[in-house]
């Protein structure tokens, strides 16, 4: 009794995570979708507080940083900002990046990217570094090859 149990518990989890690959497939198709992943370099004269991602001038996307998020991306984590679908064509992805900057003092900039989305999937990376010379944060989005 107890190995049927167990082996039905199995089957039951197998199940499970079928299902969570085919609705992932589903709602996000690689044909159309889109992922967006943020790296922070731990700078002394940054700290990160939230980031806006807007596609073609739309709002898609706002995340605040807990200490917990940004003590594990001090350590070199990558984080996932979004995933979505966007047809195929040109698009512009904008994102503004708020902190406290140099002198404490509250921090704001956007950068942004225009990009040619094909078929399959496109992987974007926005990457905030510091520039040790002027002591500032610097912003800059990479399409991943």
């Amino acid at each position: 009794m107890q190995q049927e149990m167990q082996d039905l518990k199995e089957k039951i989890l197998q199940v499970n995570r079928d299902l969570f690959i085919l609705e992932e497939d589903l709602l996000f198709p690689s044909s159309t979708q889109v992922n967006v992943f943020v790296s922070y370099d731990s700078l002394e004269y940054f700290q990160l507080d939230g980031i806006t991602l807007k596609f073609n001038d739309r709002p898609i996307s706002n995340h605040l940083y807990t200490e917990r998020e940004l003590a594990a991306m001090n350590r070199g984590a990558v984080q996932r900002l979004f995933t979505g679908n966007l047809p195929v064509g040109e698009h512009e992805l904008i994102a503004i990046v708020t902190g406290i900057g140099p002198q404490g003092r509250d921090y704001r900039r956007a950068v942004s990217l225009d990009f040619d989305k094909s078929s399959g999937s496109k992987y974007i990376e926005l990457i905030i570094e510091g520039d040790e010379y002027t002591k500032q944060p610097g912003f800059r989005l990479k399409q991943w090859e």
